[in-house]
């Protein structure tokens, strides 16, 4: 079954598709720093891949996917003392993603799938309560599968694994895999491991990569990635997504 991207659409193309097949899928990510090597939009170019992979997992179980262009802006206040990152409040993070599920209600469509690997928690926090206002409303279902808790976090590599992993080797490399022009790899090359865990930090109630222990904004090793490692890890990805809606369809 097809793939689209709604942007590429017409009104038309999008009257006509078959409600009771269509599954929507909304990448989320964040204007924020990710270290001297990668660029800004890193956790959008690693949720659009998300996105697309599950996608195509999906497609193969005879389901019609509807890609929506990215939610680029959300909560990012790990980051914000980092020239660059865009941070909004999570109340109004909250509201959008639940407006998207109204008007796609009102449309027809019946179920709303979240593609995301940005971690800040009151951005995380946002997405698990527009999970929770869409059912209180008796909105389409949202589908978030959280990488913060079990089973998934635990199927995307041991730097994942160890909370080091911002701007480290698992989102360095999938960014060498879909926008390798993108990465200032000399820079790259050059920077030694930052081993200090983010989701440590986190419940030891830090709130900034500075105090967390991240003065350059990366955890992890950056050096150590690959664009092989980058296709394995967005192929989990998209299994996570597929697994996460076919539990619920």
């Amino acid at each position: 079954m097809p793939v689209h991207e709604l942007a590429q659409l017409t009104w038309e193309e999008v009257r006509d598709l078959d409600r009771e097949r269509t599954l929507v899928v909304l990448p989320v990510g964040a204007i924020e720093a990710h270290g001297p090597h990668l660029p800004l939009d890193t956790d959008v170019v690693i949720a659009t891949a998300m996105a697309r992979a599950g996608a195509r997992k999906l497609a193969a179980r005879g389901r019609v996917v509807v890609i929506l262009p990215a939610l680029a802006y959300t909560a990012a206040s790990f980051g914000a003392a980092f020239h660059g990152t865009l941070s909004i409040s999570a109340i109004t993070v909250t509201a959008l993603i639940v407006e998207v599920a109204r008007s796609l209600s009102h449309q027809g469509f019946r179920l709303l799938a979240l593609a995301n690997v940005h971690l800040d928690p009151e951005h995380v926090t946002a997405l698990n309560e527009a999970v929770k206002v869409a059912q209180a409303d008796r909105l389409l279902p949202i589908i978030f599968p959280d990488l913060t808790r079990k089973p998934w976090g635990t199927r995307l590599g041991e730097e994942f694994k160890s909370g080091a992993c911002h701007a480290g080797r698992f989102e360095t490399s999938i960014v060498l895999r879909e926008q390798a022009d993108a990465v200032r790899d000399e820079v790259r090359q050059s920077l030694a491991p930052n081993p200090q865990s983010l989701s440590q930090a986190i419940k030891a109630g830090k709130r900034t990569f500075e105090a967390a222990g991240g003065p350059r904004a990366y955890f992890g090793d950056p050096a150590a990635a690959t664009a092989d490692e980058g296709a394995r890890l967005i192929d989990a990805l998209g299994a996570i997504l597929e697994e996460a809606v076919s539990a619920e369809i």
